[in-house]
């Protein structure tokens, strides 16, 4: 199921969260959102926020109003909001910011989305991304950790993997190409983001109702 849709409810404190999810999770809730909604809807908590997933705007609108409904039967004050995951900028944005249509859409989407990464990059002063090199030996990781260095390249070694850090996706993608052509035979090349790669990896259980 993918869950591209998210609402966002934040309440005054934890306590008032696990009261409405608790609500959500009664029987005929449940047995109620599942009629309207026509499928399943992960919930996760965090603190006072409840995060609603669905995988369609029809089916996270009804949540919002499931939710707004157990929030207001409780007297509990709420704010609400409706984001979609866009896949190129990776990450949550207004329901509101349409999803790039055209080719030069989705080009400019990217181009933010590389810029915005090695800004954060050069800002924490730790690359976002990296190539990690697997050799078949440590006198083969030796041999071409020195080759990388003389390159210009910074390379980190440990036994055999040797790791290699980039500012984006797409100077990591470039070096990983780089890589795989000049690497001995046997060595594995891949390429590692190092945040979270899914949208809820920070968040608590996520249960379905």
């Amino acid at each position: 199921m993918a869950n591209d849709w998210r609402v966002t409810v934040t309440l005054q404190d934890a306590a008032h969260a696990g009261r409405v999810v608790e609500s959500m999770r009664e029987h005929e809730v449940e047995e109620d959102a599942r009629r309207r909604l026509g499928g399943r809807v992960a919930v996760s908590v965090d603190g006072p926020r409840i995060f609603l997933y669905a995988g369609s705007e029809n089916a996270a609108r009804e949540a919002d109003q499931v939710a707004r409904q157990l929030a207001g039967q409780h007297d509990l004050p709420a704010e609400f909001a409706l984001d979609r995951w866009h896949p190129i900028e990776e990450e949550w944005e207004s329901a509101d910011v349409a999803l790039p249509r055209t080719g030069e859409e989705r080009a400019a989407e990217h181009e933010r989305l590389e810029q915005d990464e090695t800004k954060e990059s050069l800002d924490t002063g730790h690359a976002q991304f990296e190539v990690r090199v697997e050799l078949p030996s440590h006198h083969a990781a030796v041999q071409f950790a020195d080759r990388l260095k003389a390159e210009g390249r910074s390379v980190i070694r440990r036994w055999t993997l040797l790791v290699i850090g980039a500012n984006d996706s797409d100077d990591a993608n470039a070096l990983a190409d780089v890589i795989k052509q000049e690497a001995p035979a046997g060595a594995k090349v891949e390429v590692q983001e190092l945040g979270p790669l899914i949208p809820f990896a920070r968040l608590g259980p996520i249960s379905y109702w």
